[in-house]
């Protein structure tokens, strides 16, 4: 059992193959603003971290401990999806890219991928077994999941010192009330998702201001 009482995530679907099996997850569909990471995982079934589970159950420090334990132990890959392909291609579509450029990054190919959801991306290199609540129930899953969290988190605090007073250290991009203080005080940046609706309409309602 999980620390939160729920039960952990386990090797069951890695097991079922054809090996080798990464697990893939993205982190960053939802905010305002930063790109959307996806990580791929092959773990070695000799040497899984303890506690590895989805991410949004686990506490900063220890997502960032296991971080560092899968880079050390597991083969890791990350693929990233700028602001500029978001808007190009819509957020699933760059969800989808971030995904494959993750696969693509391996240094082994996996034969298969145990993708967090319900859809496959296009265009794997390798067979894809979407499970919805991945994250929650394989453990691939559960450490890209891990690996995607912290590698984003870590690039929007590095965001926030380039661009202060929108709280992407705490917040990281999501659409919190810091992050709309920032907003009505400092405008839109070029790392916000400019089709998404909230930002969106402050650009309109700026335009119609000046206009």
């Amino acid at each position: 059992m999980a620390e939160d009482g729920l039960r952990a995530p386990h090797y069951d679907f890695e097991r079922e193959g054809p090996l080798p099996v990464c697990g893939i997850d993205e982190v960053g569909r939802g905010p305002w603003a930063g790109p959307v990471v996806a990580a791929a995982v092959i773990l070695d079934p000799r040497g899984i971290p303890d506690g590895l589970n989805d991410s949004k159950r686990l506490a900063p420090e220890r997502r960032a401990e296991l971080a560092t334990m899968l880079e050390a132990r597991a083969i890791v890959a990350l693929g990233v999806a700028s602001v500029a392909e978001i808007e190009t291609m819509n957020i699933l579509q760059a969800s989808f890219l971030a995904m494959r450029r993750a696969i693509l990054g391996l240094a082994t190919r996996p034969a298969l991928a145990l993708v967090d959801g319900n859809k496959a991306p296009p265009g794997l290199p390798c067979a894809c077994r979407p499970i919805v609540g991945g994250d929650g129930l394989a453990l691939s899953i559960a450490a890209a999941s891990i690996v995607a969290k912290v590698a984003r988190d870590r690039t929007m605090v590095a965001l926030a010192q380039q661009f202060p007073g929108y709280g992407w250290e705490t917040n990281m991009g999501y659409g919190t009330r810091s992050h709309q203080e920032g907003l009505a005080r400092f405008g839109v940046t070029p790392h916000h998702r400019r089709s998404f609706q909230p930002i969106h309409k402050i650009l309109y309602e700026t335009i119609a201001e000046t206009s």
